[in-house]
C-alpha cells in the first residue's frame, strides 16, 4: 500500500537531527512531507534535502497537526513539553531523549532485540541510550542462547555523544595543546558543573552527574535500560562510562558470565548470523572493530572474542558502533520502519 507519510523532526539542526534526515534518505523512507522543527534560536535556518530547501520552523504544539511520525531529539525538557501534544494530534513520537525511557507505559526499543514491544505503544516510543543500544545488539543473541547473568562493561565514548559543541571543543583544545597554548574547556565532563577538563589528549571517567551510589547517570542508564530491553532485571550490570578523544564511534569492553556453558565457535556463529552485527574477529590479521572505521555505518561491530582465563562461563568482547547513527538516528528510523510495516506502507 502507498499513501502520504508525513514526518516531523524536532531538533533538526542538531547533530542527531541532521543524521535523522540523512538516515531517512539513505533508508529511502517514503515520506511525502518533511517538517523540520527546532527552537526559536534555530528557526529560519534553511536545510537542503535532495536539492529542496526546507526552512526550519519554531516548534509549537500545532506543528504536529497532520504528522504521522515525529522524531524527537531536542532534549528531555522539550520532549516532555511536546510529546503528548504531538500524540494528541495523531503523531507517533519516537523520542531520542531519556524523558520517557523508564516510563512503564512507553516501550524502549532496539529493533534487532525487542521489535515485538512496538505493539504496546500508546503513542510514544523511546529510543535507548547510545551506549546501551550497541551493547544489547551484541548481547541479545547470546542471552537468548546461554542466558547472561552478569555484565561488566567499560565504555570509551566519543565527543559527539555530548553534541556538536563538544566536537568543536575537542578540536579547539587539541589545537591549543599542539600549539603550546593552555586549553580552555567549558563542557567536560558536565557543562553545568564548575570544574572542566580538556578532552584532547585525555580520558575523563565521568559522563553526566554522579548518583548517590557512586555511579553516574550515564552508567545507571545502561543498567536500567538493559534490564527493560532484555526483559530481565536479574542480570547484574556493572558499567564504567568514560569519555575519550574520539569524534564519532563509541567503543565498549564487555565481559559477560552466562548461566549455561558456551562454545566459542557457536558464539561467533550467533554473532555472524545476527541482524545488525558485523563480526570483525581475526586478531592474527589485526582485524577488530575500531571507532574510526565505524563512523557512517549502521551496524554494530563485534570482535576480540575470547573466553575468560578464569571464569568457566566468562566471555570477553569488544563492541563498537557509530553513536550518532545506530546509537541514535538510525535506531529511531528503524523504529519508524516498524510503523511502516504495521501500516502496510511500502516505499
Amino acid at each position: 500500500m502507498s499513501r502520504p507519510v508525513r514526518v516531523a523532526i524536532l531538533g533538526a539542526t542538531g547533530a542527531v537531527g541532521k543524521a535523522m534526515i540523512e538516515t531517512l534518505l539513505r533508508r529511502k523512507f517514503p515520506f511525502t512531507t518533511l517538517k523540520l522543527l527546532a527552537s526559536a534560536r534555530s528557526a529560519g535556518q534553511v536545510v537542503d534535502v535532495l536539492g529542496v530547501p526546507y526552512t526550519v520552523e519554531e516548534a509549537t504544539p500545532e506543528s504536529f497537526a497532520g504528522i504521522d511520525v515525529a522524531l524527537f531529539s531536542a532534549g528531555g525538557d522539550i520532549s516532555l513539553r511536546f510529546a503528548n501534544e504531538a500524540v494528541a494530534r495523531g503523531a507517533l513520537v519516537i523520542d531520542n531523549t531519556s524523558a520517557f525511557r523508564m516510563d512503564k507505559n512507553v516501550p524502549l526499543i532496539v529493533p534487532e532485540v525487542n521489535a515485538e514491544a512496538f505493539s504496546a505503544h500508546q503513542g510514544i516510543i523511546a529510543n535507548p541510550n547510545c551506549s546501551t543500544i550497541q551493547m544489547v545488539v551484541a548481547l541479545a543473541p547470546l542471552h537468548r542462547r546461554y542466558r547472561i547473568k552478569r555484565i561488566v562493561v567499560s565504555t570509551y565514548q566519543a565527543a559527539s555523544g555530548a553534541g556538536e559543541r563538544a566536537i568543536e571543543e575537542l578540536r579547539e583544545t587539541s589545537r591549543a595543546i599542539l600549539e603550546g597554548r593552555e586549553p580552555e574547556p567549558t563542557l567536560m565532563p558536565v557543562a553545568k558543573l564548575a570544574n572542566h577538563y580538556p578532552l584532547a589528549f585525555n580520558v575523563i571517567p565521568q559522563i553526566d552527574v554522579f548518583e548517590d551510589n557512586g555511579f553516574t547517570k550515564e552508567e545507571m542508564k545502561m543498567v536500567r535500560e538493559t534490564h527493560k530491553i532484555l526483559g530481565d532485571s536479574s542480570i547484574a550490570v556493572t558499567p564504567t562510562a568514560v569519555r575519550v578523544p574520539v569524534v564519532y564511534g563509541h567503543s565498549e569492553a564487555v565481559y559477560i558470565e552466562t548461566e549455561l556453558p558456551f562454545d566459542i565457535d557457536d558464539i561467533r556463529a550467533l554473532l555472524r548470523a545476527a541482524d545488525g552485527i558485523t563480526l570483525q574477529d581475526d586478531p592474527a590479521q589485526q582485524h577488530y572493530p575500531q571507532p574510526y572505521f565505524s563512523a557512517g555505518h549502521f551496524d554494530v561491530f563485534v570482535g576480540r572474542i575470547r573466553r575468560d582465563l578464569y571464569a568457566e562461563n566468562g566471555l570477553n568482547l569488544w563492541v563498537v558502533s557509530d553513536n550518532i547513527l545506530k546509537g541514535a538516528a538510525y535506531n529511531a528510523v528503524q523504529i519508524a520502519e516498524l510503523w511502516l510495516r504495521q501500516e502496510g506502507i511500502t516505499a
